[in-house]
């Protein structure tokens, strides 16, 4: 699995190269991507009236398909869609997925979704170039080596890995191009007309400073739109996600894939939010969750919600997690095929001499005494820490150490504190911050109805 680059255009959005994820991501806006195609859960009646087309109750379908003709499988207003696009870009998800269980239906499903994806980004360039804005083969090619680097690759490396998983270059660079073309769009057709007033942002900070203390949740998503037809379908898809994610799966992979709110470029990522700014329902269950869980679906207006609490903290107020912590990882690696008999002296003595050591400027001189390696660094966030070593470490002082941890795989080591800058308390919330955020939850919903009035519009032939 591969990281995606990170690169800041326009207002600022974040442009996701959707199935690649655990990374930051490319510059843009996301598409709805995942559409329902109707609810197959049509109940039965013994009179001729349920159904209109007098069907018989015995069906021989006429033809056969030959399974090896590769043939098109959609033409989005005379662009071709093939069968070889679909796996190509459906690898891309797998990859990211590698620890979950996908059962050969998920599979299928996931091509099903991976080709309405594709449409989507088909007239999402179509639209652009009506418009006479073209993506420059060049921004294509920086966007794609920026990806590379960000994964330690070269754009030749990653040119191999694509094609090692089933992918290609191309679907990926097409998936770029699609992107930017689609952020554009946007910022020449909607972003100049959404306004914010500045008595708007002002009443949201008047909200926030009377909410300081309050907890506040930092919340993902994958959004499903339903209508009264399709609702039973599109909750047995969710409920099929959300199996899947309990499964494994990659929270993130499937909100780019399958969610339908734009905030699918990122993941799911709804940002630092308050209960309030959530529906009822959303709120509820929000509340009640620890980080690191889901819950879904849940019915919200238009369709049903899969939430995911990433991490909370209180309004306004200094998280301790937010320090700024200077370390020192002491560590000892064991040959390949060590026994715990064979490493636990070993584990013995490196545990005896970190108690031994006097502070930071002692370290070096005693690891050198045992062979172990020594790596510093300044400038780890406690949050970005796991969670066990976030409790311990916020706990130390400086030069205190962490109990031994690790195996004899990974290795043993420990955790020194050389300093702790904490963070300063919030006084006031961002005006341009909030103000961005207005108008961006306007500028997405604008975005929703531009690509729902494109399928509308589009011309479509399936194979």
């Amino acid at each position: 699995m591969i990281k995606t680059a990170k690169n800041i255009i326009g207002s600022g959005r974040i442009l996701l190269v959707a199935a690649l994820v655990a990374g930051a991501a490319l510059t843009s806006f996301a598409s709805l991507r995942a559409q329902e195609d109707g609810n197959d859960n049509v109940s039965a009646k013994d009179d001729t009236s349920a159904d209109p087309f007098d069907l018989p109750k015995s069906i021989t379908m006429l033809g056969k398909e030959n399974p090896n003709v590769r043939t098109a499988t959609a033409v989005v207003n005379g662009f071709v869609i093939t069968g070889t696009d679909i796996d190509q870009r459906a690898a891309l998800v797998l990859d990211a997925n590698k620890g979950a269980k996908i059962s050969k239906e998920d599979i299928e499903r996931l091509r099903a979704q991976v080709l309405r994806n594709l449409i989507d980004e088909t007239l999402e360039i179509q639209a652009a170039k009506e418009q006479k804005i073209e993506v420059k083969a060049e921004d294509v090619a920086n966007q794609y080596d920026r990806v590379a680097g960000q994964n330690n690759r070269t754009p030749k490396e990653l040119d191999a890995y694509l094609t090692k998983i089933g992918s290609s270059p191309a679907s990926l660079k097409r998936q770029i191009e699609g992107e930017i073309a689609w952020q554009n769009l946007l910022q020449r057709n909607i972003t100049p007309f959404v306004n914010v007033s500045r008595e708007e942002v002002n009443e949201l900070m008047d909200r926030m400073r009377a909410s300081k203390g309050t907890e506040e949740y930092r919340v993902a998503e994958i959004y499903l739109s339903a209508t009264p037809e399709n609702e039973q379908a599109v909750f047995d898809n969710a409920k099929r996600i959300v199996d899947q994610l309990k499964e494994g799966g990659n929270f993130q992979a499937y909100a780019r894939q399958y969610s339908e709110a734009s905030t699918a470029a990122v993941g799911g990522d709804l940002g630092w939010i308050r209960l309030p700014q959530l529906p009822t329902a959303l709120a509820d269950a929000v509340k009640e969750l620890q980080s690191g869980q889901l819950v879904g679906p849940i019915q919200v207006p238009g369709g049903f919600d899969i939430v995911y609490l990433v991490d909370k903290r209180q309004v306004l107020t200094a998280d301790p997690r937010d320090a700024v912590l200077s370390l020192k990882q002491i560590s000892i690696a064991f040959p390949k095929g060590t026994t715990q008999e064979q490493a636990q002296p070993k584990i013995a003595e490196f545990t005896s001499r970190v108690k031994q050591i006097r502070g930071c400027g002692d370290v070096e001189a005693v690891a050198g005494l045992m062979g172990a390696d020594v790596v510093s660094n300044d400038q780890v966030q406690a949050r970005a820490l796991p969670p066990a070593l976030q409790d311990v470490l916020l706990k130390l002082q400086v030069g205190q150490a962490t109990p031994p941890f690790g195996s004899i795989a990974d290795g043993v080591r420990v955790l020194m504190l050389c300093g702790r800058d904490d963070p300063k308390t919030d006084t006031d919330p961002s005006f341009d911050k909030l103000m961005n955020q207005l108008e961006n939850e306007r500028i997405d919903k604008r975005a929703q109805r531009y690509l729902r009035d494109l399928r509308r519009d589009a011309i479509i032939e399936y194979n």
